[in-house]
């Protein structure tokens, strides 16, 4: 924590020296788009993130989509992990995102309290068990989201776990602010900021919809976070432009100097051209 704000300092200081403002100073210290690092940055940290987009699949009662989705999980955290990448992040429903008509005890036509009785729990578990196992083989860091299962008669919470590259769950970031679905039928929301470091870059976690809230991010930056590692199953484009206006330094909206890579699941109905597959294998987060 005292490197960073040794970092901030120096940012400061350039930019009370020539007159910039504190995001021109900062450019300085950060990567130039053809990858070279300026001087100043030369003896930051860093670390080579992949972000992973994934299909959709809906029915936790799906045995074989489950196999699928972990089979696919597994197969671009091997493509990362070839393209030299320190860690892979995963969007929303990479395994499974239940849909609300499935799971709901008055459907398939109307929304309900959800019946987790109907999820393949056991299938679930042995893919994220198998991912883990992939973790460690691959000596890559694995953020992967997934349905966290409580004990009854409490609903399940809407997670993100963060696998070391010893194939550790090392913690678990619990979605916090639902929408009102969500938080009425579907999960229980999470309590508290998740963080961990890796390489000497410390990240934070942010889920589902929680991009619409910019007091998370100054949370984080309070938290000396360099980059908050967002996952979604919402609209790409939509996501794209919030994550951008979040990861801003000295952002209007938020304050925060975080970066903020974020991983959509790809719906085949959309209209944008999204696919399967990594979609920033050589991006490297810096610690500022």
């Amino acid at each position: 924590m005292t490197a960073r704000r040794n970092f901030k300092r120096q940012v400061r200081a350039r930019a009370a020296k020539t007159g910039e403002s504190y995001t021109s100073a900062l450019r300085h210290f950060l990567p130039t788009p053809s990858g070279d690092v300026m001087s100043e940055a030369r003896n930051l940290n860093s670390v080579r993130l992949a972000v992973a987009q994934t299909p959709v699949r809906e029915d936790p009662r799906d045995v074989g989509a489950l196999r699928g989705s972990g089979r696919e999980v597994r197969a671009l955290m091997r493509e990362a992990g070839a393209q030299g990448a320190r860690i892979v992040q995963f969007p929303e429903g990479a395994i499974c995102f239940p849909s609300k008509l499935v799971m709901s005890v008055d459907g398939p036509d109307a929304v309900g309290p959800a019946d987790w009785d109907r999820c393949q729990w056991p299938v679930l578990r042995s893919e994220l068990a198998a991912i883990a196992e992939l973790a460690r083989e691959l000596r890559l860091w694995t953020v992967i989201p997934s349905v966290h299962r409580l004990s009854g008669p409490n609903r399940p919470h809407n997670s993100l776990y963060v696998i070391s590259d010893r194939g550790e769950v090392v913690t678990r970031y619990d979605e916090r602010l639902l929408s009102k679905t969500k938080v009425s039928y579907m999960y229980s929301p999470g309590v508290s900021p998740v963080t961990f470091e890796v390489d000497g870059v410390r990240f934070g976690c942010l889920l589902g919809m929680e991009i619409h809230y910019p007091e998370l991010f100054a949370e984080y930056e309070k938290l000396d976070v360099d980059c908050v590692l967002f996952s979604t199953s919402g609209t790409p484009g939509n996501t794209a432009a919030q994550a951008q206006g979040h990861a801003t330094p000295r952002s209007t909206a938020t304050g925060s100097a975080c970066q903020c890579p974020h991983s959509t699941t790809h719906r085949p109905e959309s209209s944008l051209p999204t696919a399967t597959g990594l979609r920033g294998a050589s991006r490297t987060v810096h610690h500022r």
